[in-house]
């Protein structure tokens, strides 16, 4: 099994990347502010298997293009970005909303489910010093 390398930081990119499809579970406003808490959040790291779980999303096959785009950088030994994450809510139902990086946790799956994956957490219940508290978003570690 080959180890994982990842980046110490999420690439420009991935960001607007993050937008695009936050754009479509929120209001320009509160994507906007999700993007601030996201660029503020700490790193962690969460295992692939309970990122999967907790965003109630399924393995992609290895068979999935960007899958194996992912897999290929990940054998021949290239960083990977780490992943962009929106804090669900347990009590509320809301699943985990892996907002940038979904693939790369499948391919991290696929190479060891128990990997520890770099990500960045914004949550919505709070607003970070640099938000207004009324955007109801925070950047948590």
């Amino acid at each position: 099994m080959p180890d994982i390398r990842w980046k110490d930081a999420p690439q420009e990119h991935d960001y607007p990347a993050a937008a695009e499809y936050l754009a479509l579970l929120a209001a320009p406003p509160r994507v906007d502010a999700l993007l601030v808490a996201l660029r503020a959040a700490p790193g962690r790291h969460w295992k692939a298997k309970d990122l999967l779980r907790a965003a109630a999303l399924p393995l992609l096959p290895a068979s999935n293009p960007h899958v194996a785009a992912d897999l290929r950088k990940i054998r021949d030994g290239k960083r990977l970005s780490p992943i962009l994450l929106v804090r669900g809510d347990l009590v509320a139902g809301l699943p985990l909303q892996i907002a940038d990086g979904y693939h790369r946790v499948c391919a991290s799956y696929l190479t060891d489910e128990n990997t520890a994956i770099p990500c960045r957490l914004a949550a919505l219940d709070e607003g970070p010093p640099d938000v207004a508290p009324a955007a109801g978003l925070t950047a948590r570690g």
